[in-house]
Formats: C-alpha cells, structure tokens, sequence
C-alpha cells in the first residue's frame, strides 16, 4: 500500500463536500528535482538525482541514478538518506581498493585479533564474557558461535590463497557471523563505528551499502587495525550532518541492536505498554531496529500525552517499510513541537492510519510529513472527513500545497501550519 492509499484509508469520507471548496479537482503534479533539494544534493560523485520528479498529490517519487544502481526514494527525507547512502557506498568502495584494507584482509587470515580466536577456541566463555545487560540474548548459543567463526575465518583465508576476491569473502564472514557472535567478538561495535562515520543509518534496507559495511569493517576488525574512512573521520562535522539528515538517534550508534532492543522494551514497559504489545513491536518486519528506537524516543519526548500505547498498535499495524516511515515522520513532527514548544501535547490521537495529538488549549493537531498537496479528490475526503469532532483541526505540513489544496483544507476549517521536514 503507498501513502496515497495510506492517507485515503485514513478517512471517513463525508457524505457531501463544502460549498466553498474548489469546484475543480486536480492531479497530481510534475515537479523539479530542485524545488525539493538543495541545489548541492543534485549531483555528487556517485549520483545524479533525476530532475523530473512526478507526484501523486502527497508525495514526491525521486529516482537516483548511482554508480550502484538507480535507488527509488518517496519522498524527501529518504531521498537524502539514499544520497548520504551513495556517498557512503563510494567511500566504503575506495577504502576497500587501498593498502590498508589489504593489510587487514591478511592480518585476519594470519593473526586475527584475540575476540575472534577466542570464540573460535572457547565460544561458552566468549558469550560469558559479553554485557550482561544483553546476556538474555545469547541463551542457548553453545558451540555454534565457535563453528560460524572458524567458518568465517576459513572463508576469507581460502580466498586469499586462492587468489579470489578477498573482498567478497570479507563482506560474507561480516554477514555470516551471527548476531551472537558478533556481539561477543565486538564486530556489531565496530560496524556501528563504521556507519558513525559514514552518517548512515546502520540497520538501512539498503543491501548494497550493507555489503560494502560488512567487508570493509570485518577487514579492518579482524585485521585489528582502526577503521577512519574518507572525509567523515577528517570532519567529524560532515558525519553529524549526515546522521541528522536520515534522522538516527545519537544513542543508536552507542548500543548493539540487542541493547537497544532491551532499553526499548523497558522504556515501553514504563509507558504501560502491554507486554503483547511489545512483543510484537520487537518482532515486527517492518520495523527495523532504527526504526523501533525512533519510534520509542519521540514518544519518550511525548511523555506528558496519554495513549501512547495506542502509537505502538499502530506501528504495529504497518504493513511495510514505507508505511512505518510515514508514522514515524508524523511522530517526528510531533515530538519535535512538543520539544521546541510549539504544542503541549496531553493526548494522542490514532485518526485511521494516522497519529494525531491533542494539546492542552484543545486544538487536535495532526502532522502531514508530505512533499506537495494538490486538491484532489482524495485530499478533499481527508479534509472533510467527519470522526474528527467539534475541536480547532491543525494541519502540522511540511512541504508545500498548491493554491487549490490550500483554499479547500482551510474551507473545511483547518488551520495550516508548514513546519520543515523533520531531521531527528
């Protein structure tokens, strides 16, 4: 389902239209690539962002043509993360050409660092040794994390030997280790390092830069050398300014994808989340790990508003990546009010498929993470949608709205606020 479906599913219609809408319905819109970014994100040294750039009445669909192959973005926000993503492909694909990425391949074949001959040699004591804050996640390892390391090392040493691509043989042992394994051996710190730098996100769907993280960070930590890649470790500004642009809390570098499953899962415990709830919200396929930490922070900013756990229903709900992304924008905004205090939110609101708060002064506030609002027929049902009740209605839009779109929405008495896209 796309979000234009997503927001038409979101109403209930209205059996008639108001009479000061406009008479006239439109389509959606071709737009430029550069009314919706920067002028220095249209071209890099990796990509070209596509100048015609269609719209379907709420979102914009960006096509990215790379050197890794053209990446599809809806909307905004993922058009700048899938640009930072290209960037970070190239860096990583230039590091693994250089003398130091070799030096690691061979160092991991002929005197790997001690975490991984350890688990090689002693795997039950290596698990005993990782945090306890994780431990529960480790239950029932035994000597497979032994056999999947050995195996990861015999990998990479028979492709050295035998004079094939050490690279690929690196990114499948990054990949191949296991979740246990790698937090007992620090492989999943050291990748988290690496997407640090890069500003990426390290849970991204993107398989290509997953491959590309997993050989050269596995090179490097197993070689035990330092990992620095490219201008991101020479200006730790470019990679803060990254981060914030594909919006990944700071906290999600700092912890293991069980750790912060564990601080999660408390955090929602304290909100009076049940614990079916959380469960599901843990095991959800459309709901990475990143996405499940930005979840739980906004509504951790949101903390003075009741419902919460109605949010993680929602959430819950999400029938594929693109519909949890639109959610989580929505909280953004959200939170982002409350933090910056422009709203005092007391209750959350699920209005269909989408979030919604209530502030103290009465106002139902409901956030619009879109690119470009035409009046279609579509827009028109979700403005004049009647479940609302009798309180002031708060577009919260970023974005932009044609004259039509603008004049409709505030005929079926809403009040329009634009707010930038959300960054964190």
């Amino acid at each position: 389902m796309n979000i234009r479906h997503l927001l038409a599913s979101a109403c209930i219609i209205a059996p008639a239209l108001a009479q000061e809408a406009p008479a006239t319905f439109e389509s959606g819109v071709l737009l430029k690539a550069s009314d919706l970014l920067p002028a220095d994100m249209l071209r890099g040294p990796s990509y070209r962002v596509r100048d015609q750039v269609p719209t379907d009445g709420y979102m914009a669909y960006i096509d990215i043509d790379t050197d890794f192959g053209t990446f599809r973005a809806i909307g905004v926000p993922e058009a700048k993360r899938r640009i930072v993503e290209a960037e970070a492909i190239r860096k990583l694909v230039e590091t693994s050409k250089g003398d130091l990425f070799a030096q690691g391949l061979k160092r991991s074949v002929e005197q790997p660092i001690d975490a991984v001959k350890n688990i090689v040699t002693n795997p039950v004591e290596s698990v005993k040794q990782a945090p306890k804050t994780v431990g529960h996640f480790f239950a029932k390892v035994g000597s497979g994390i032994g056999r999947g390391v050995a195996k990861t090392v015999d990998r990479v040493s028979e492709a050295a030997h035998e004079d094939r691509d050490p690279g690929q043989s690196a990114a499948a042992a990054g990949r191949g280790l296991g979740n246990a394994a790698k937090s007992a051996a620090g492989f999943d710190k050291a990748k988290l390092d690496t997407a640090k730098q890069l500003g990426v996100d390290p849970y991204s769907d993107n398989a290509r830069l997953q491959e590309e993280m997993d050989k050269v960070t596995w090179a490097f930590f197993a070689g035990g050398l330092p990992l620095r890649i490219g201008a991101a470790a020479a200006s730790a500004g470019l990679a803060v300014a990254a981060t914030e642009m594909v919006g990944v809390p700071a906290d999600t570098y700092a912890l293991t994808s069980g750790e912060l499953a564990l601080r999660d899962e408390r955090a929602l415990a304290a909100m009076g989340v049940s614990l079916e709830d959380i469960k599901n919200f843990q095991i959800h396929p459309a709901l990475s790990t990143t996405r499940r930490h930005r979840i739980v922070s906004y509504l951790e900013v949101l903390s003075k508003a009741s419902g919460r756990g109605h949010i993680v229903q929602l959430a819950n709900g999400c029938e594929e990546a693109e519909q949890a992304e639109f959610l989580i924008s929505g909280l953004a905004i959200l939170a982002e009010r409350q933090r910056s205090g422009a709203a005092d939110y007391v209750s959350l609101k699920v209005l269909g498929r989408l979030p919604g708060g209530r502030t103290a002064g009465g106002q139902l506030q409901v956030p619009a993470p879109v690119d470009h609002i035409t009046w279609t027929e579509e827009v028109a049902h979700v403005a004049h949608r009647d479940d609302l009740g009798s309180d002031p209605k708060v577009l919260v839009h970023t974005g932009t709205l044609s004259s039509a779109a603008a004049a409709g929405i505030k005929a079926a008495g809403w009040e329009l606020v634009a707010v930038p896209y959300p960054s964190r």
